[in-house]
């Protein structure tokens, strides 16, 4: 028997809201902290789901947390070896493109959704939204996890080509509370990366902090 998220009972999975927002010069992602097993048992309220896999490239992560683990480490074990073959950061469409083909030739045994977004001198702040079965999709701002049915309208109507770090920040952070209030797999704190070409900017919002939305 599986649970809702194609997980086996006693797996641990990551129920998640994930945002990820283009702005003029660069991208920010964000996601809450919540993570559960088989579907009913919070076993980590504080996790890190922005992950690293290059100076200036972060994934978000949905799905099994095992899988999705597993596919960030090859990707970055790859673009390790790109930048030294190339003496460069690799670009963002490299990364996603990497995790696309790995999570489409895995389809049938991974359960694995992935924004990735970043910066790269080629493109500026890209996103690309691989969910679970290994499509590809570059796109303006992506939402993932089981908190994202609850994020579209809002997204849609909030978002604008263009908005200043600040404008997106607090659009990021506001889509992501708006999920906890709405979604039982979602919770805890809020954790936000802003990467532009100067790098990764970190933001911490508590969860006696995150606004009490969508109640």
């Amino acid at each position: 028997m599986e649970t809702e998220l194609g997980l086996k009972p006693g797996e641990i999975g990551l129920g998640t809201t994930l945002v990820a927002v283009g702005f003029d010069g660069g991208v920010i992602i964000g996601a809450d902290s919540r993570t559960s097993m088989g579907g009913a048992y919070v076993v980590n309220r504080v996790t890190d789901k922005l992950t690293y896999v290059s100076d200036r490239i972060y994934c978000c992560r949905s799905g099994s947390a095992a899988d999705t683990q597993a596919v960030a480490n090859l990707v970055t074990y790859y673009l390790q070896l790109y930048a030294i073959q190339h003496g460069e950061e690799p670009p963002v469409r490299v990364a996603a493109a990497l995790f696309q083909e790995l999570c489409y030739k895995n389809k049938e045994m991974l359960s694995a959704g992935i924004i990735c977004a970043g910066w790269d001198k080629y493109a500026g702040g890209s996103v690309y939204g691989i969910p679970i079965g290994g499509s590809l999709h570059k796109l303006p701002y992506a939402t993932a996890g089981s908190g994202s049915t609850y994020l579209y309208g809002y997204l849609d109507t909030a978002f604008r080509p263009n908005m200043t770090k600040e404008e997106t920040i607090e659009l990021v952070k506001t889509a992501i509370a708006l999920a906890i209030g709405r979604d039982g797999s979602s919770g805890g704190c809020i954790r936000l990366a802003v990467i532009t070409e100067d790098g990764v900017e970190r933001h911490f919002i508590p969860g006696d902090q995150v606004p009490v939305l969508g109640i």
